[in-house]
């Protein structure tokens, strides 16, 4: 649905407790996760996005965007997690699906409608048919979540600094913000896989 009370009331409550958490922009850069991202980042001379819409929320009092009440469930787990996310159509995504490092020559179409050329050693996520995801530049407009999405994938990017169990955490933060819209969803697979 465009948008479910159980998941606004627990939207509420998740930035209630992010305003009482934080009152600094200094409290927030001092997390873990904000300077594992922060670092990845600082090579691409790039702002974590995640860590300004935290602040946004903890220190503006702005609200997590109204969108799509799948994606709201997305944002909502990144937010109390910190952890970098992307949803994606499943039926519409193209066997088989992996990760990589880019090489810079990968292009693909950016979830704003914007043709984008991947940065030579960014994280990003293709499937058959190409580049779903980086983490530089976000998810594609392909497989975008929209109304008609009944399956979706959804990936975490964690950099060098965050925990395995975080990001297990973190799956299962956005399983249950899922379950609050469609109890009767199932989870196919739930992983963590580490590169070696």
């Amino acid at each position: 649905p465009d948008r479910h009370a159980a998941l606004d009331r627990h939207k509420a409550e998740l930035e209630a407790q992010v305003r009482a958490r934080f009152t600094s922009r200094e409290q927030i850069k001092a997390l873990e996760t904000i300077q594992a991202y922060r670092a990845y980042y600082k090579r691409f001379k790039k702002t974590y996005h995640v860590q300004l819409q935290l602040e946004s929320v903890a220190l503006k009092g702005r609200s997590i965007p109204r969108v799509a009440a799948l994606v709201e469930a997305m944002f909502a787990a990144e937010l109390q997690n910190q952890l970098l996310t992307a949803g994606h159509d499943l039926d519409v995504a193209q066997p088989p699906v992996g990760v990589d490092v880019a090489r810079g020559t990968e292009r693909y179409t950016r979830i704003d409608g914007q043709e984008q050329e991947l940065k030579p050693g960014d994280m990003f996520i293709a499937d058959a048919q190409g580049v779903l995801s980086s983490v530089i530049y976000g998810p594609d407009q392909r497989t975008r979540i929209t109304s008609a999405t009944r399956r979706v994938l959804f990936t975490v990017y964690a950099p060098p600094g965050i925990r395995e169990s975080a990001v297990e955490q973190h799956l299962r933060d956005i399983q249950a913000n899922v379950l609050l819209i469609a109890p009767e969803a199932d989870t196919e697979l739930l992983e963590v896989y580490v590169s070696a």
